[in-house]
């Protein structure tokens, strides 16, 4: 196996500069020198946006970096000792000693262990005093293989260890004396490198000090070993030190919960295991919810505080944001259709498919097949639009027992021709009912059938049935309505509705303004025709107008730099890919950081380039994906030129702010934004 560090890789006692970014940067510099990377930027792009989701600092004046990379080939350890500390975020100040992690996007599990043993190792005093009093890189480079060997740290920093260690061993042999209380806990980050067994350490090490018995399970890249179920069964509370979900959450249901982020497992482990206890002896301290009864009615305190409107964003959200994987497929798949079959597909696609095979080709050969597969599989996942849209506002309103309910009202919605709207209202009324219907009091033999049986069947009677009796007709008839307006518009009318939707979706770049542009782009996408081109235009419109605030962002740094922090400047390298690919959110730190300038700029570049698509007759076939399905745009230069003029007029346009809208000079080291993609 490949040595992850050498005295290359190792830098002491220089200063790397002021802030994350500059020492990320030398020490992503030093693993691309070795060989171990492809490139600087990517490398220290993926490693710096880990370090904007959660500082890595840690006590005693050590910060961990880390990411995985596809520009990593080879994982590797570059570690620092500053002689100018460096602020990482740690509760008790700035860092200097620095290690960085960089591992291959597929590290294997071999790698990934000793990476975690390393950071594990950073939390014993003796192992970090030995780095300290290291006199050379290869002392460095020795007393890293040591560790990762499972062996001692060096004589120099060992005799601190037991007179450390003494007080701990006193309080454990006060306080063992009474059965030890037990807890269980999991631990586990976005990377599952560093934090989560950093983590996962502490805690042990602070619950033995207390004479509590603790057992962690980790949940992080180099595997996870599950609790035995007997361990859970006798503990009596258990710590989440997470940032991302719990996997097997159920395993812990009923017991005592301490919720918190993983750095905070290795900042207060003390303060959790004490916590811990005090939830473990309270009644009324919150539980890890039961499936059911009990988990509903956690979930109603959580959204007390919520006022209609908000749950209404929330569950139109949450539908919008599950139905656009089938659209994004589907509608792709289609524009492959039409690209090989032509638009006459449409009509001989269902009879080509169950007639025809690789042996017995249609008139008009391979392509003509193949374009009525791939239109077929496009056509049947946009089918699953409206049930999906309608079944999963359903599901953030009711959890689980809501799915079915709001499946089966999406599809009567399409069946009587009610549509996107069909399947909001027909979602919206499956998921209260299924909310109300849970909460009914049922006997205990009952309990278990309510989220299985009873309610999917009770509110797929009443909201479909409502759909069928009373809803459904009326709102498909303002289906048609709508449909014939925006079939029939042309010249002027037709400008104004591309204003309008550039506007929408530069308003909050992804957010529910955006969504809502966007879910009735493509809620009309799989009725565009060849006769019919004006679910196209609306949605060749949405695209452009979407692709324009994260490139003009980009663009604007490349024009001005000093009016933008370096953490925006990085930014900006990263907006240009995620603009052509349609990828709103690429603006979103820009607008964190400055919002009355940034969505004021955008939104008009957004106006220009949908009234310019508009006006020429832009389409798009394909719901997503930006410059990179070119195949299924139509009048592709207008697109472009589109895209460009409102791209332009955008990062003019906030420069212009930034100059003369403000009072004083933009700081040239701003607090990074946090990246959101």
């Amino acid at each position: 196996m490949t040595q992850l560090i050498t005295p290359q890789l190792v830098t002491l006692d220089q200063n790397l500069g002021d802030s994350p970014a500059d020492v990320i940067r030398v020490l992503a510099g030093k693993v691309a020198a070795s060989g171990r990377a492809s490139e600087v930027e990517g490398l220290f792009a993926d490693a710096f946006a880990r370090e904007q989701k959660t500082a890595t600092g840690v006590p005693g004046g050590i910060a961990i970096p880390h990411c995985r990379s596809g520009a990593v080939q080879e994982p590797a350890l570059a570690m620092a000792r500053l002689s100018h500390k460096v602020d990482f975020g740690a509760k008790d100040g700035p860092a200097d000693l620095i290690f960085f992690i960089a591992a291959p996007d597929g590290a294997d599990q071999e790698h990934l262990k000793l990476l975690s043993k390393l950071a594990r190792s950073l939390i014993k005093k003796d192992f970090t005093a030995a780095l300290r009093a290291a006199a050379t890189e290869q002392d460095i480079v020795d007393l890293v293989d040591g560790a990762l060997a499972d062996k001692p740290a060096a004589a120099t920093a060992s005799a601190a260890a037991p007179a450390e260690a003494a007080p701990a061993a006193a309080a454990a042999s006060t306080t063992t004396t009474a059965a030890p209380k037990r807890i269980v806990a999991v631990t586990a980050c976005p990377t599952g490198i560093a934090h989560t067994y950093m983590a996962a350490d502490s805690l042990v090490a602070a619950a033995q000090e207390m004479g509590v018995d603790l057992q962690v399970e980790t949940q992080g890249s180099s595997g996870a070993k599950p609790l035995d179920p007997a361990v859970i069964a006798a503990a009596d509370a258990v710590i989440f030190a997470v940032d991302v979900d719990v996997r097997g959450k159920e395993r812990f249901a009923g017991k005592p919960v301490i919720n918190a982020p993983v750095k905070r497992g290795i900042d207060e482990p003390t303060k959790m295991v004490q916590e811990a206890l005090a939830a473990a002896d309270d009644p009324h301290a919150r539980r890890v919810p039961h499936f059911g009864a009990e988990e509903q009615a956690e979930r109603a305190e959580e959204e007390k505080g919520e006022h209609i409107g908000q749950k209404l964003k929330r569950a139109l959200l949450t539908g919008v944001s599950y139905m656009i994987p089938f659209v994004a497929g589907g509608g792709l798949l289609i524009a492959l259709g039409f690209l090989l079959g032509g638009y006459e597909i449409t009509e001989v696609a269902d009879k080509v498919v169950l007639e025809n095979n690789f042996g017995n080709l249609p008139e008009g050969g391979l392509a003509i097949y193949l374009g009525a597969v791939l239109f077929k599989i496009g056509a049947l996942s946009m089918g699953f639009l409206v049930p999906a849209l309608a079944g999963y506002i359903a599901y953030a309103i009711a959890d689980r027992p809501g799915i079915a309910p709001g499946f089966v009202a999406g599809a009567v919605s399409g069946f009587m021709g009610a549509g996107f709207l069909g399947g909001i209202v027909g979602g919206l009324l499956a998921g209260y009912i299924a909310h109300l219907i849970g909460t009914w009091q049922v006997p205990r033999w009952l309990r278990g059938l309510m989220p299985v049986v009873i309610i999917p069947l009770l509110a797929s009677i009443v909201a479909s049935g409502l759909m069928f009796l009373v809803l459904g007709g009326p709102i498909a008839g303002l289906t048609v309505a709508l449909n014939n307006w925006l079939t029939g518009m042309s010249g002027a009318s037709a400008v104004v509705l591309g204003i309008i939707l550039g506007l929408m979706m530069c308003f909050d770049l992804g957010g529910p303004v955006n969504k809502v542009a966007y879910a009735f782009a493509v809620a009309g996408l799989s009725a565009g025709s060849a006769d019919n081109q004006a679910p196209w235009l609306i949605m060749g419109t949405v695209m452009a107008a979407g692709m324009v605030p994260p490139l003009a962002m980009a663009l604007a740094t490349v024009l001005n730099k000093k009016l933008f922090s370096l953490a925006e400047r990085e930014n900006g390298k990263a907006a240009w890919l995620l603009g052509a690919s349609f990828i709103s959110e690429g603006a979103i730190p820009f607008a964190a950081a400055d919002p009355l300038r940034v969505i004021p700029a955008s939104m008009v570049g957004g106006a220009l380039t949908g009234a310019l698509c508009m006006a020429t007759g832009v389409t798009s076939q394909a719901p997503h994906g930006g410059l990179f399905v070119f195949f299924a745009i139509g009048n592709l230069p207008m697109f472009i030129i589109a895209i460009v003029a409102g791209m332009v007029v955008s990062a003019l346009a906030v420069i212009a702010l930034k100059r003369f809208a403000v009072k004083k000079p933009v700081e040239a080291e701003a607090a990074p934004a946090t990246v959101s993609v």
